[in-house]
């Protein structure tokens, strides 16, 4: 039995989490809505104190009797999932402000969902999985219907909490039928039980899991609830909803299936390998005829899922680092191409959110239209700009794996989906505006703006080399442990 004091000494950022979410509440409580600004930005500096508490994890430790585990792998990923709750959390306040829902529960809300998270990819055991993944989902079906005021925001949020209950269902079906035909629910027990031939009923209930795990991700054919709730969720919400979640529900299928089933390897490459196809496909088409900014990028998140996914496919080291590496890459190219959208308003005001509301954008705004021009061919895959090597990386991997057909069709996906990028940058540069779009109302998103266009830019190559060698030790970590 290992001592509790010792279990919470390894769990110390999911501890902060919690603390500092209880805290914010309480304030929040006690001084109301006015407190939104400063609740917001202590949040932040708890984002912070739970990232240097990952800097005292030893590698690979359990914790919990082994419901647990602190490894390098699980930290890139709350790296990632901090620097992204707390970006998105800073983002909403001038939103919020001016759509009078200015309300001091949303920066809690969203330290409950990164709190979830942090315990998804952390998760050593299939209960500690669904307990992690319960807790971001419930902070995230408020969020989705955080304007009560608005029927979209409303019905957003009851579509996610009726398809994610659904998929809860569904996951929690496949986890009793493992543990009825396995007799455990360790990750480590379950790699050694269905290393021999497994049951059938072991086979159905990987099956269901899988099929939970891709509705997290938005992975086709569990993708449905991805554009609409996106459109009608408030937009810094379908932000987080975009980047977050998907990093760590990415992570938790990696684990989920490099780890407690790396013995079942050949039976769950080929769902992954049809849901990457399927996903890269049907993103790359659905957002063709898409006239909302926000539903267009909902299906470019589907697309990007089905590349990341060709990683895991490839069930190898080089994949696992890849798909890692890419979701680096994926989230500040996401939310700056939601920043964008933030940053649009019509002369009345109004938030802007059709593909015409870009007509003109280079010359009415130029430095939003140079941002809006590094996100989309950056999302796209054009060289130099540095989200090309992402996708270099994980289509490196299926080749190495000998997965030639899978490699050439992300390849041709890539070229579809970059029609509807560069249709966006036609609008913005090449037609005649069709009306005002007011100036940036926060220095602050202005600044976090210019920060992530540089990121994507060329610039950014200088990281790649910092960011690559984690990637590789945080697959290395989780591989070998």
């Amino acid at each position: 039995m290992q001592p509790i004091a010792e279990s919470i000494g390894i769990a110390a950022p999911e501890l902060v989490l919690a603390t500092g979410a209880m805290v914010l509440l309480m304030l929040g409580v006690f001084r109301g809505n006015r407190s939104l600004h400063g609740l917001t930005y202590g949040g932040v500096i708890i984002y912070a104190i739970a990232g240097f508490a990952l800097l005292g994890d030893a590698q690979s430790e359990l914790a919990f009797d082994g419901l647990y585990i602190a490894d390098d792998f699980s930290a890139y990923l709350k790296v990632l999932i901090f620097a992204a709750a707390a970006i998105c959390s800073i983002i909403a306040l001038p939103y919020l402000v001016r759509a009078r829902s200015d309300k001091f529960e949303y920066p809690v809300l969203i330290m409950l969902g990164a709190l979830g998270m942090s315990m998804m990819v952390s998760a050593n055991d299939l209960l500690s999985l669904y307990i992690g993944l319960e807790l971001q989902s419930l902070a995230a079906y408020v969020l989705a219907a955080f304007h009560r005021n608005e029927a979209s925001s409303s019905e957003a949020g009851l579509k996610y909490f009726v398809l994610g209950a659904l998929a809860s269902g569904i996951l929690l079906y496949g986890v009793s039928l493992v543990y009825g035909f396995t007799g455990t629910t360790d990750f480590r027990l379950l790699q050694v039980a269905v290393t021999e031939t497994p049951a059938v009923g072991t086979v159905i209930g990987l099956v269901f899991i899988l099929a939970g795990l891709a509705f997290k991700v938005s992975a086709v054919p569990f993708h449905m609830w991805t554009p609409d709730v996106y459109q009608g969720a408030p937009t810094p919400v379908a932000a987080f909803f975009a980047s977050a979640p998907k990093a760590a529900a990415m992570g938790l299928l990696v684990r989920v299936c490099m780890d407690a089933f790396g013995g079942m390897m050949s039976e769950w490459q080929q769902i992954i390998a049809f849901m990457a196809i399927a996903s890269m496909v049907l993103g790359a088409v659905g957002a063709i005829g898409q006239r909302s900014i926000k539903r267009l990028l909902a299906y470019s998140s589907i697309n990007n899922i089905g590349f990341a996914l060709i990683g895991l496919a490839a069930a190898s080291e080089l994949g696992i680092s890849g798909v890692l590496f890419y979701m680096a890459i994926y989230l500040p190219m996401t939310i700056g191409a939601f920043l964008v959208v933030l940053s649009l308003r019509g002369a009345d005001g109004r938030p802007l959110d059709t593909m015409n509301s870009l007509k003109g954008l280079s010359k009415t705004r130029p430095g939003l239209a140079i941002a809006l021009l590094i996100f989309m061919f950056s999302l796209a895959g054009i060289p130099p700009l540095f989200g090309f090597w992402p996708k270099f990386a994980v289509f490196n991997a299926a080749i190495d794996a000998e997965m030639y057909v899978l490699a050439v069709i992300g390849v041709v996906t890539s070229v579809v989906g970059a029609f509807y990028y560069l249709r966006i940058i036609k609008l913005a540069y090449f037609d005649e505006p069709e009306g005002t779009v007011l100036p940036q109302e926060s220095r602050v998103n202005g600044a976090l703006l210019a920060g992530i266009a540089v990121f994507c830019s060329p610039l950014g190559l200088f990281l790649m080399g910092p960011i690559t060698v984690a990637a590789a030790r945080a697959a290395r970590a989780m591989l070998t442990f």
